[in-house]
C-alpha cells in the first residue's frame, strides 16, 4: 500500500513539459525579435542616424556624426541592468512566462516608436531625448529577454543536452541578423541611398510590430517551466530575489567579464565595420555590398552556435569557452589589416570572426543559468548577461570608430579586442562550476 501511494505522489509531482517544438518557438522567437531590434537600430545608426538626429555635427565631421549617433546606440545597453533586476525579480519570484510577454512587449513598443519618431529638424533637441528614452525602453525589454529565454530552453532540457537546448534561444541571434540586414538590404536595393535616408529606414523599425504579435501568440501558449513550478511547489520561491542573489556577486562579476568580449567582438563584426567599410574605407564599399557580405558571414555565425553547443555537452562549456575565446585574441592580433577594399579578405574577416562569435555565444546560453540556483537564476544570468552588453558591446562602435580616428590605423581595434579576449580568459579560469541540484539531475 505504501509503495502504491508514493508511486501515486511521484506521478503527481511529475510536471508537463512543452514539447521540443515549443520550446524551440517559445525560447528563439522573442531573441530573434530581440537581437531584429538592435541590429536595425545598428545599422540605422551606423548609416543614418548621423545625419538625422545630429544634422550639424555630421557636416562638420560626418566621423564625430557617426559616434554620436553610436552614443545613442549605447543607451539601451546602460538600461539594461536595470532591466535585468525588474525583469529578474520578477521572473525568480512569478515566474518565466509572464516576465517573458511583458519583456516582449516594452521591447516591440519601443522598437516601432523609434520608426514614427520625427528628426532634427522636426523636434529640435527633443527628438534626440525621445530617441534616447525609446532606447532606453527598448534596452529594458531586451534585459529580461534573453535570460528568461535561456531559462524556457535549459529548464525544460534533459541534462545531457542542456546546451543544446541552450543554443535554442541563441540562434535567434542569426535569425534576427539575417531578416534585420536582409530587409535593410532589399529596401536600400529597391528605394535608394537618398529615399532610405529621407523615410525608408523607418520600414524596419515599423515592421517589428508584425514580429511582435506572432512572438506574442508563441509565448502566451507555452507553460511555466517544470523547474520553476517544482520550486515554487516545494516553497523554494524567494520574496527578493535580488537580495538572495548577494552571495553570488563573485559568479556575476566573473559571468559579465567572460562574456564581455562576445558583444565587443559581435559589435565590432556587425556595426562597426559595417560603418568603417562604407565610410572611411578607400575606396570604400556601397551599403549594399558590405551588407550583402555580411548576410553570408552570419551563416558561419549560426554554424558555430550548433557545433560548440555540441561539443559543450561533451566535453564541458567551459572548455569550450576557454578554447574559443583563446582563438578569439588570436583573431584580434591578426585579423584586422584584412579590412581593405578586397571582397575576399574582408569575407574571411567576417567569416573566421562570425565563426568565432558563434563559439562565444553559443555556450552561454547554458552556462551563465548553471552559475546560479533555480530561486535566483533569472536574475543573475540576466545581470551577468546584461552588464556583459555594457563592458563588452555598449561603447564598442563608438571605441572602434574613436581609435581608427586617433591612430589612423584598424590595428588599434584589434589590440582593443585582445585586451578584452585576455579578460575573458582570466574570469573564465576563476570561475567555478554550479552544485545546483535542479541542474545535476
Amino acid at each position: 500500500m505504501t509503495t502504491a501511494v508514493a508511486s501515486a505522489e511521484s506521478a503527481n509531482t511529475q510536471v508537463k513539459k512543452d514539447s521540443v517544438p515549443e520550446i524551440i518557438a517559445a525560447s528563439m522567437v522573442g531573441t530573434a525579435i530581440e537581437f531584429y531590434d538592435n541590429y536595425c537600430y545598428s545599422i540605422a545608426s551606423a548609416s543614418y542616424f548621423g545625419a538625422i538626429f545630429f544634422p550639424g555635427a555630421t557636416k562638420a565631421n560626418p566621423a564625430i556624426g557617426t559616434m554620436l549617433a553610436f552614443l545613442t546606440f549605447a543607451v539601451s545597453f546602460l538600461a539594461r541592468p536595470f532591466g535585468s533586476m525588474l525583469f529578474g525579480h520578477f521572473g525568480d519570484k512569478i515566474g518565466r512566462k509572464t516576465t517573458l510577454v511583458v519583456a516582449l512587449m516594452t521591447m516591440g513598443i519601443s522598437t516601432f516608436l523609434v520608426g514614427c519618431l520625427p528628426g532634427y529638424e522636426q523636434l529640435g533637441i527633443f527628438s534626440i531625448i525621445i530617441l534616447c528614452l525609446c532606447r532606453a525602453c527598448q534596452g529594458v525589454g531586451l534585459a529580461g529577454e534573453w535570460s528568461g529565454a535561456a531559462l524556457v530552453a535549459t529548464e525544460n532540457a534533459p541534462a545531457n543536452k542542456r546546451a543544446l537546448y541552450g543554443s535554442f534561444p541563441n540562434m535567434g541571434a542569426p535569425i534576427g541578423f539575417f531578416c534585420a540586414y536582409g530587409l535593410n538590404l532589399l529596401l536600400d536595393t529597391t528605394l535608394g541611398a537618398d529615399t532610405m535616408q529621407a523615410w525608408g529606414w523607418r520600414i524596419p523599425f515599423l515592421c517589428s510590430a508584425i514580429l511582435v504579435v506572432i512572438g506574442l501568440y508563441v509565448r502566451l501558449r507555452m507553460t511555466e517551466t517544470p523547474i520553476f513550478r517544482k520550486a515554487a511547489a516545494e516553497d523554494r520561491v524567494v520574496k527578493h530575489p535580488l537580495r538572495a542573489l548577494l552571495p553570488y556577486w563573485k559568479q556575476v562579476v566573473l559571468g559579465t567579464f567572460a562574456m564581455g568580449i562576445t558583444y565587443t567582438l559581435f559589435y565590432v563584426l556587425g556595426t562597426w565595420s559595417l560603418s568603417y567599410g562604407v565610410k572611411v574605407m578607400k575606396p570604400a564599399f556601397t551599403q549594399n555590398e558590405y551588407l550583402a557580405m555580411q548576410m553570408t558571414s552570419v551563416v558561419f555565425f549560426a554554424i558555430f552556435i550548433m557545433v560548440s553547443c555540441l561539443y559543450a555537452d561533451k566535453i564541458g562549456r567551459k572548455k569550450v569557452l576557454i578554447f574559443t575565446t583563446a582563438g578569439t585574441l588570436i583573431f584580434s592580433l591578426f585579423a584586422t589589416p584584412l579590412l581593405q577594399h578586397n571582397v575576399a579578405t574582408v569575407m574571411v574577416f567576417l567569416c573566421v570572426g562570425f565563426a568565432l562569435m558563434g563559439g562565444l555565444f553559443g555556450p552561454c546560453g547554458a552556462y551563465l543559468p548553471e552559475l546560479f540556483p533555480t530561486n535566483v537564476r533569472y536574475s543573475g544570468a540576466g545581470l551577468s548577461y546584461n552588464l556583459a552588453a555594457i563592458l563588452g558591446g555598449a561603447f564598442a562602435p563608438s571605441i572602434a570608430t574613436a581609435l581608427v580616428q586617433s591612430t589612423g590605423t584598424v590595428a588599434s581595434v584589434g589590440w582593443y579586442m585582445a585586451v578584452m579576449a585576455a579578460l575573458a580568459l582570466v574570469a573564465l579560469f576563476f570561475i567555478k562550476e554550479s552544485k545546483d541540484e535542479d541542474y545535476t539531475k
